[in-house]
């Protein structure tokens, strides 16, 4: 199934936010409930829950918000409209990229950690001179299978020195 995505939910962030997580593009199912990785298989909210020893996967996208900005984290995607076949990061065309620049300017971000390699390829193509403060992390994607939840929170763990 192709769709075309433009972004339907703004960036989680704060002025007091030290670093900026991007995915690549909204899933289905985070369209479908309006927040990011909603995709039930989706470890992120795991992984975090486990870094921050806090309990996000029962919280409402209003209490997800408000934690991340507790821990000085920004939230977006590299990716601001596309199309793109199912949720594949594989299948994606016809990119207009995010505007990072604005969600950095106000902020007090020193990282980017993309979730995935095609995140980290958008941001990069798009934006090169972010390189430099950007790390790629394994994704918490259910399609990255070889790494386990313990694997994902060991590598995840590089973000803790830049929160709180």
């Amino acid at each position: 199934m192709l769709r075309h995505v433009k972004h339907p939910f703004p960036a989680v962030t704060s002025e007091n936010a030290r670093i900026l997580i991007l995915g690549s593009v909204p899933s289905i199912k985070s369209v479908e409930n309006d927040f990011y990785y909603m995709h039930p298989q989706n470890r992120f909210w795991r992984v975090l829950s486990r870094l921050f020893d806090e309990d996000f996967t029962s919280m409402s996208k209003f209490e997800k918000s408000a934690a991340l900005i507790r821990h000085d984290i920004a939230l977006y995607d590299s990716v601001e409209e596309c199309d793109i076949e199912s949720s594949k990061d594989s299948a994606i065309y016809n990119v207009i990229p995010a505007d990072i620049e604005k969600i950095l300017s106000g902020t007090k971000i020193e990282r980017i950690f993309c979730n995935g390699k095609a995140s980290f390829n958008y941001l990069v193509k798009y934006h090169p001179d972010l390189a430099e403060i950007t790390e790629v992390l394994p994704s918490t994607s259910p399609a990255n299978a070889t790494y386990s939840l313990d694997k994902l929170v060991t590598e995840w763990s590089t973000i803790l020195p830049f929160t709180v």
